[in-house]
């Protein structure tokens, strides 16, 4: 067990995963922050019900549970590798639901959703980097 976590949360202490990391929480807890608070989980399964997607209410609650949750693990830096994997998620069916068809350029393109994805993917698999609970806490499982 201690293995498997130590894994997770093994991190280097460069700048370039801090920097990503907290401009991409930042990024998703304000869209999932906007998607509890502002819009409204009911608005939200209704679009996501409007574009096909199956189980809407259940789903908006896990796409906007992902971004705000997910998002503040990104600040954080607490189990970013784990964070990453619904974070990504959302992307890729932003995409293939809303973005793809689109072009690529903004508005309504897939740039955004594609910078997103790639950033979360650097991240999860370089680690937290700098400034992270994972990097601390690494270090607290290794000298214990």
């Amino acid at each position: 067990m201690k293995t498997v976590l130590l894994k997770l949360m093994a991190t280097g202490q460069s700048w370039g995963p801090f920097i990503v990391r907290l401009v991409v929480g930042i990024i998703f807890v304000a869209h999932g922050g906007q998607k509890f608070f502002e819009k409204g989980i009911d608005a939200v399964a209704q679009g996501f019900g409007s574009m096909g997607i199956p189980m809407p209410y259940l789903n908006a609650i896990l796409a906007s549970s992902a971004e705000f949750f997910g998002g503040i693990l990104f600040i954080l830096g607490l189990a970013v590798r784990p964070a990453a994997i619904p974070l990504a998620f959302t992307m890729i069916v932003a995409f293939v639901k809303v973005h793809g068809g689109n072009g690529f350029f903004l508005p309504g393109g897939f740039e955004y959703v594609f910078a997103l994805f790639f950033l979360i993917v650097a991240v999860g698999i370089e680690g937290a980097g700098r400034f992270s609970l994972d990097g601390l806490l690494t270090k607290k499982i290794t000298n214990s």
